[in-house]
This record gives structure tokens, C-alpha cells and sequence, in this order.
């Protein structure tokens, strides 16, 4: 499978978060520690909103952690929002337009996962597109072929509602075709101003889904990181501690990967999903 991560926040240098990090996704990418493949090196994708009109794209064939012009671009690059993805192909050809990000207008849109049965699925999938949009499709991925689908079904004007809708006619065609999972992975989206992560499964857990929802937190990490980056010495800024800690216990999910979740956690979780 591949993976993406996304920011949006305080304008960080992308090298920070995608080479700096001890685990971020140029180094997951080499050395995956969760998921299906250990390495995600059939290309990489980055998508960010700067100073240009519309978001800018890199695309690359090459394994993220050789990429001597992404590292290049990225400690070069200041961001208050970009979407980066590492692919690990699973059917479709390792080329650049099959490299997310896709874009259209001022949309970006990053996939992890699969369409059940693509192959069987593809034809009528492709004929619910928009005829204006159509052209769009240059590769092979049902990634961009979901991105598409939804794009038709009002993606610009109701990101979520799109993505039901889209997921929707998906599970109809493959109920046609016998395919039972059709649908699974996390999708992230964004329009330059707002960034949306979900995920879903046809059957079973969808696949996992890491996101703060402390926006106050992160950005003031991210304006530490920036005032470091520009020249102030860490040790002569003020110490900040969180206040407030959540814990959100996922009990379906861990009975899927069967584990046993300690009345201890249980009890302490902000929230248990059933």
C-alpha cells in the first residue's frame, strides 16, 4: 500500500517534516514499520500552496529517499499547507501520471488504498465522469479515477458529501460485478484552505488514519520550528506545556488486529468507538 501524510498550519520548511522528522514519510517510506509492504519506492508526489497561483506539484519515479531534487526542492520550499505521498504499486504501471498528488484548479487529492476488482470496475466507473473532466485521466490509477468521480458529484462544493456519493456508486458497481471489497483506504483532499483526511472500508478496518485535531497545539509547535529555523536559539525560548489530553480508544479495530485493550485504558479514554 502507499501513504501520505498532509499540513496545514504555520509556513514550515517541507524538508522539517518530511526529512527531519525521526519517522516521517521519507524514512517510513524506506523503512516501514506499519503496513502492508516495508518499502513504498515506486515513486513519490508533492503537492503544496505558495506564493504561485494554484497549488505546485513535483512528481518523481524514484524511490523518495534518492531523490536527490526532492531534497533539494524541499529544503527550499516554505509551506503553510502541502500534501506529500509514497507509492507502493499494486497493479498499476510505476510511472510519473500515476504519481499523487492529482490536481485540478486549485484541488489536490492523495489516496492509500485500493479499488477492489479495478480491472472489472474501471470501464463503468470512467463513464460517470463529467465529459469535461474526462480528459483529465492521464494514468492508470484508481486513485485518479475516484478523484474524477468525486470532482463530478460535487467535490468543490461539498467535499464529504462527494466522497459518500463517490464511495456510493463504487460499492453499486462492484456489487454488479460480484466484487465484495471494493472499497478501501484514507483519502486526503484540500482546496489551498481547508485539508480533509477520512477514511473507509467496504468491510474490515479501513486502513489506519494518524491526524491531530489540536490545531491550537500544532500551530504553535510549527511557529517554534519556524522561529528556530529563522535564527532564535531554542534554549532562549519560553517553555510551553499542553494542558489537555485526550485518549480515543478504537475498539473495533482492535479486535480486527486482535488486541486486547486493559480495562486500565479503558477507563481513562476521553472516548471508546464501539
Amino acid at each position: 500500500m502507499c501513504r501520505w501524510m498532509a499540513w496545514l498550519g504555520q509556513p514550515v520548511l517541507i524538508e522539517e517534516l518530511l526529512f527531519n522528522t525521526q519517522h516521517g514519510i521519507v524514512d517510513q517510506s524506506l523503512h516501514s514499520r506499519m503496513g502492508a509492504e516495508p518499502t513504498n519506492g515506486d515513486g513519490f508526489g508533492l503537492g503544496w500552496y505558495g506564493a504561485g497561483k494554484g497549488p505546485g506539484l513535483y512528481h518523481s519515479v524514484a524511490p523518495a529517499w534518492g531523490d536527490a531534487n526532492l531534497r533539494e526542492l524541499a529544503g527550499h520550499i516554505e509551506a503553510p499547507l502541502f500534501l506529500a505521498h509514497v507509492r507502493a504499486a499494486i497493479g498499476s504501471a510505476v510511472q510519473p501520471t500515476n504519481c499523487h498528488p492529482f490536481r485540478h484548479e486549485n484541488w489536490l487529492f492523495v489516496h492509500n488504498g485500493y479499488l477492489g476488482g479495478l480491472h472489472a470496475v474501471r470501464r463503468d466507473l470512467m463513464l460517470a465522469i463529467d465529459p469535461d473532466l474526462f480528459a483529465n485521466v492521464q494514468g492508470s490509477t484508481d486513485t485518479e479515477v475516484v478523484f474524477n468521480v468525486a470532482l463530478t458529484f460535487g467535490l468543490r462544493e461539498d467535499p464529504i458529501g462527494a466522497l459518500e456519493r463517490t464511495v456510493g456508486l463504487i460499492e453499486a458497481v462492484a456489487e454488479q460485478h460480484g466484487i465484495p471489497d471494493a472499497v478501501q483506504g484514507t483519502f486526503g483532499v484540500s482546496d489551498g484552505t481547508t485539508l480533509w483526511a477520512v477514511r473507509y472500508a467496504t468491510q474490515g478496518p479501513a486502513r489506519t488514519l494518524f491526524a491531530s485535531s489540536d490545531a491550537d497545539a500544532i500551530k504553535r509547535v510549527a511557529n517554534y520550528v519556524s522561529r528556530i529555523l529563522k535564527g532564535a536559539k531554542a534554549a532562549d525560548l519560553p517553555i510551553e506545556q499542553p494542558t489537555k489530553f485526550e485518549l480515543f480508544v478504537n475498539l473495533k479495530t482492535a479486535r480486527a488486529l486482535n488486541i486486547k485493550i486493559p480495562s486500565s485504558i479503558l477507563l481513562q479514554a476521553t472516548k471508546v468507538i464501539e
